[in-house]
């Protein structure tokens, strides 16, 4: 349970279920999941996608994108893997990847969207501010287990950014503390997910895919800087895996938008056939 009082950190294990022990970590993704399928129902609902269809196509893209964040994961760490393959499953021991639930992701999407009928770009819109809440809130999960954070910094720094006492309290780690990049990450998602959804609401200013494209380039450009922070990247030989990828995407991205525009003129908006 959270007990502030005795060490003044938060127990990963939020309580205990006939022995078993349940997690923040896990009741935080779960919550990020629940919120981000009700987001994604009502936004399909607008834009006129059958809610059967929906539903399915969110269903299987949550189990493909968990498997593609695992697999995304133990291949940048295969030498470990593979040297202890009894642990590969063992995803409550932590290590999924964003980038691989990303892919994994779009490919249901892409597979499903034309099995269904339904635009691939579409689904793609609707989705991505969803997945920025479900990943606003499973950072924080990261958080609790003390995980995911940033180069050693000191006690005083941490009090000059104004963040509540117990943040500073769980950035001590094994004797000193850290920089708290899940907070970092999880406040430029806020913002990002705010400038998404305001600009989203505008009539004819997002063409389609381009909802989803502007969440690559937003997301890309945090995790070029967070990245560079973290103490528990993969990599690549000497490079960090995620911050070159996030450059790449980035580009992708800016890329994607400014051709599809300069070649594809007619394209429809997003508000287009949206209730």
């Amino acid at each position: 349970m959270l007990d502030l009082t005795i060490v003044g950190q938060i127990d990963p294990v939020a309580f205990r279920l006939l022995g078993w022990p349940v997690r923040w970590y896990g009741l935080l993704i779960g919550l990020g999941m629940v919120i981000a399928y009700v987001m994604v129902m009502r936004e399909a609902k607008r834009k006129q996608i059958p809610e059967e269809k929906m539903s399915d196509i969110l269903f299987w893209t949550i189990i493909f994108g968990f498997i593609g964040a695992r697999i995304y994961y133990v291949i940048f760490r295969l030498d470990y893997y593979l040297a202890n393959p009894h642990l590969i499953l063992q995803v409550w021991q932590g290590g999924i990847a964003i980038y691989g639930g990303i892919i994994g992701g779009v490919i249901t999407i892409y597979v499903l969207s034309r099995r269904y009928g339904v635009k691939f770009f579409d689904v793609l819109d609707i989705a991505a501010p969803a997945l920025l809440v479900a990943q606003i809130i499973g950072r924080w999960g990261n958080f609790i287990n003390q995980e995911a954070y940033g180069y050693e910094t000191s006690r005083t720094f941490l009090e000059t950014l104004r963040i509540p006492e117990f943040i500073i309290n769980q950035m001590y780690i094994d004797g000193s503390y850290y920089h708290p990049t899940f907070l970092y990450e999880s406040l430029w998602n806020l913002v990002g997910l705010i400038i998404i959804l305001i600009l989203r609401e505008k009539k004819q200013f997002f063409k389609e895919g381009e909802v989803a494209a502007t969440y690559i380039v937003w997301y890309g450009l945090g995790r070029v800087w967070i990245e560079g922070m973290r103490m528990d990247s993969l990599y690549l030989g000497p490079l960090r895996v995620s911050q070159w990828l996030s450059v790449v995407l980035v580009i992708a991205g800016i890329s994607f938008m400014i051709y599809r525009r300069k070649t594809q003129p007619d394209l429809p908006y997003y508000s287009d056939n949206r209730i």
